[in-house]
């Protein structure tokens, strides 16, 4: 699994401490391998290829910590024996149900000239690389990051799909940075972030033949969140910090801790575009699953009013409306937006919640997760701030019968508000409540861990298109770029799907292509945002689609599709594939789609019709070769 190079590494400046020589890592099937070099001064890099092309050119690693500098003149001292790293873990939510990963993984031991050392732990699997740092020196007890060093090379010629990240404090009522920026796709690679703040993961490239997916896995809350840096001269990507103003109040910005400094996994799937896609380094990578009643893990879909008619919907008879909506649906949820407390109260909530639970149908609640740090009057606000008030809040919520709460306005990446999260994630998972983080970060793995954590937005959802017309029009491009990047690795409560108007604004996707995202994207809970009027005016076979409809994934895989222009994923749910696909260029596209894996079950398939806004099915076989033409800007599911 693992071969030597031979090429020794520099000799640290203390002639104490012997260097042995830099290994090559091996994936299980030996496509992808990486090696450590050293280069001028002694700082120590990396790169990867697979089937000996180049993926990332040399590349650097090491941490400035606040009284130690492990990253410039650093010697190896000691490797590990690589040992195979095999797991099974189960799902509720993601791509697949039971996830197996398998990777090689060896340890590499560094010093700098005063003996103070690091471990850089690598694994390699058949799709992708990950690393991470530990710090354990005792002669540092108290260990404060000063900057990461580590860098991804990209060749010259590789192109770039990125997000910028909104400085912080900016916007509607100073609530950025939310992950709710455009992307930029097919960009050359060194084109700067057009924000000083820089770029989200996950970033995609394009590296010769092999795409590369950067991100990174296993917040516990004693790390910032990172991201890269904006600037990338040379195609060489760094990683950048939180800016100063995304602390929680009091709180810190990077990483410091007494004892062992552990560093989240820096991941990079890579291969073939499907072999990025059907990956699952985001979640392998993240912790094992705490401790929760499964009974309560319920993934599922739900009704809402405030995407199409925002606040004044927020009062009892509508949302009774839409409970009986969510019944008529065979959904399971109903979500109750921003200030039902005011305009509903506790009391009538709870009667809400029992007439809902006759009817099946769950209430999910809204909170501001907002202290001081934005302008959001929106509440209830300011009551889930300390461990205190939320278990307080948190059983009486329980208490009445609510199965979740929504909880928005985050403040950003720095190590104090992720620690925020994992507080409030333990506290409702306590008080057995399902969460939805709106205006929030990245998942980055935590719906492994967290059970309870069903979605969270950290995207330019589908209501941005109800507040301008440049929204909607930028949306199909929008739309077939996110299974490529945002919801890769973690669920994305995009909030999709709209049949009827969206008030003021001319839509711009076929009724196709917004059923499609129903299964195209990933949510735990998956809010729709047609109201009852709209769903009104479907055939009889899409209600019908929509109210079976699986809540979850027991498999799932990239059939066809190039970010930003097209994308066709099969899902299965027991025995049953769901084929889901969007083509957001201007012209019709023809497609030959291999659907053999289905094992030629018969099915429908849905689509659009000849007027606009209107369907069409058809019968069809899974073979080898089915041919498919999609309508610009036009979609189809297929149920076989």
């Amino acid at each position: 699994m693992v071969k030597t190079c031979f090429s020794a590494l520099a000799l640290a400046a203390s002639a104490m401490t012997a260097a042995v020589a830099a290994p090559v890592l091996t994936s299980p099937d030996r496509h992808v391998s990486v090696t450590l070099h050293s280069v001028g001064g002694g700082a120590l890099s990396y790169s990867i290829s697979r089937d000996g092309k180049p993926v990332l050119l040399a590349s650097t690693l090491g941490l400035q910590l606040q009284g130690a500098d492990l990253a410039s003149a650093l010697t190896l001292t000691a490797t590990s024996k690589a040992r195979s790293i095999n797991d099974q873990y189960q799902m509720a939510v993601g791509k697949k149900s039971i996830i197996s990963y398998s990777a090689n993984e060896q340890t590499y031991t560094v010093r700098n000239p005063q003996q103070q050392a690091m471990d850089i732990v690598f694994r390699v699997s058949n799709d992708g690389v990950a690393f991470r740092y530990i710090v354990a020196e005792p002669a540092l007890p108290h260990k404060k990051l000063i900057q990461e060093r580590t860098t991804f090379a990209l060749p010259p010629a590789a192109k770039a799909w990125l997000q910028p990240i909104a400085v912080a404090q900016t916007g509607w009522s100073r609530t950025n940075p939310s992950y709710e920026e455009h992307y930029q796709m097919d960009i050359p690679v060194g084109t700067p972030s057009p924000s000083p703040a820089g770029w989200v993961f996950p970033a995609l490239f394009k590296s010769g033949d092999n795409w590369v997916a950067i991100s990174e896995a296993s917040m516990d809350g004693s790390f910032q969140a990172s991201r890269l840096a904006p600037e990338s001269k040379g195609g060489i990507y760094s990683i950048g910090n939180p800016m100063a103003a995304e602390v929680y109040p009091g709180g810190g910005l990077l990483a410091e801790v007494d004892g062992t400094l552990t560093s989240p996994w820096r991941l990079l799937a890579l291969g073939p575009l499907k072999t990025v896609v059907n990956s699952t380094l985001g979640t392998d990578l993240a912790a094992p699953a705490i401790a929760f009643d499964k009974q309560l893990v319920k993934p599922g879909h739900a009704s809402w009013s405030w995407a199409l008619m925002k606040d004044d919907a927020t009062v009892y008879d509508v949302q009774k409306k839409f409970i009986d909506y969510a019944a008529d649906m065979h959904w399971d949820y109903t979500l109750i937006d921003a200030d039902w407390d005011r305009k509903i109260g506790y009391d009538k909530i709870k009667e809400l919640v029992g007439y809902a639970a006759m009817k099946n149908v769950g209430i999910l609640l809204w909170y501001n997760s907002s202290g001081p740090w934005n302008d959001t009057e929106y509440s209830p606000k300011s009551q889930l701030l300390t461990h205190e008030q939320r278990v307080a809040e948190f059983k009486r919520l329980r208490d009445m019968g609510v199965k979740g709460v929504k909880i928005d306005f985050f403040n950003g990446d720095a190590q104090s508000m992720i620690a925020y999260y994992i507080a409030i994630l333990r506290d409702a998972a306590d008080a057995g409540l399902l969460v939805n983080f709106h205006g929030a970060t990245l998942p980055r793995g935590w719906i492994r861990t967290w059970p309870n954590l069903m979605t969270m937005e950290a995207v330019r959802g589908m209501e941005f298109t109800t507040f301008e017309q440049v929204d909607e029009d930028k949306m199909p491009a929008h739309a077939a770029m996110l299974p490529f990047a945002r919801n890769l690795f973690d669920p994305m409560d995009f909030t999709p799907m709209v049949f009827g108007d969206i008030p003021k604004i001319k839509r711009s996707s076929s009724n196709g292509f917004e059923l499609a995202t129903s299964v195209l994207y990933i949510s735990g809970i998956q809010h729709f945002a047609e109201i009852p009027e709209g769903m009104a005016t479907v055939p009889a076979y899409v209600k019908s689609f929509l109210q079976e409809l699986p809540r979850s994934w027991d498999d799932s895989r990239l059939v066809d599709g190039y970010p930003g222009q097209y994308a066709v994923i099969a899902r299965r749910s027991g025995d049953t594939w769901y084929v889901a696909g969007i083509n957001a260029t201007g012209a019709d596209k023809t497609l030959m789609l291999d659907l053999s894996f289905a094992n030629a079950r018969q099915g429908t398939i849905i689509g659009d019709g000849d007027a606009e806004r209107s369907f069409s099915q058809r019968s069809i076989a899974a073979v080898k070769k089915v041919e498919v033409t999609i309508k610009p800007h036009g979609g189809f599911v297929i149920k076989l």
